[in-house]
């Protein structure tokens, strides 16, 4: 399919990647507040989402499910481990993998971290029916692109089973 590019096409607020990407920074903003408390950044608080949900991954499998490869992701959990959040260790058949666990300091957090998703809704003005209704379709997305991108293939992520409306 040919799409052509009209004079209006070119008007900055006709361009999806522009809506996403302002939003997208908005998001992180208000998240930036909630986060300050826990002591950790937009970024490492989605590492630690991962491990809430199962502890002990590698960094390749991090890398995976945040679509971040290794050079990026490696100084962040370098930064977390500093503070006490997680633990870095070489995986004992395999030492190309390093495994990711949280400390006891990192499961205590988990605990702080409850209100934040609530906290980022009530920021944004959304309820939960809304953030569903706008994540669905933004995953398809997300995962339409990686299907039809090869090269991004090492960032592709696992299929997940579908769970109950979250932030």
């Amino acid at each position: 399919m040919f799409v052509t590019m009209t004079d209006d096409a070119f008007r900055l607020d006709r361009q999806l990647c522009f809506a996403l990407h302002a939003t997208s920074r908005a998001i992180t903003q208000a998240y930036a507040p909630l986060l300050a408390p826990l002591g950790v950044t937009y970024p490492q608080y989605l590492v630690l989402l991962l491990l809430w949900e199962e502890d002990e991954l590698t960094v390749s499998g991090l890398g995976e499910r945040l679509f971040l490869d290794s050079g990026t992701l490696t100084p962040l959990l370098k930064r977390l481990e500093a503070l006490g959040i997680v633990a870095r260790q070489r995986d004992a058949d395999d030492e190309r993998l390093v495994r990711v666990s949280l400390t006891a300091a990192g499961k205590r957090l988990r605990r702080k971290a409850e209100g934040i998703a609530t906290g980022v809704a009530c920021a944004i003005g959304v309820d939960d029916d809304e953030i569903a209704a706008l994540r669905e379709p933004l995953r398809k997305i997300l995962l339409r692109f990686h299907e039809t991108n090869p090269s991004k293939a090492a960032t592709r992520p696992r299929p997940r089973a579908k769970k109950q409306a979250s932030r």
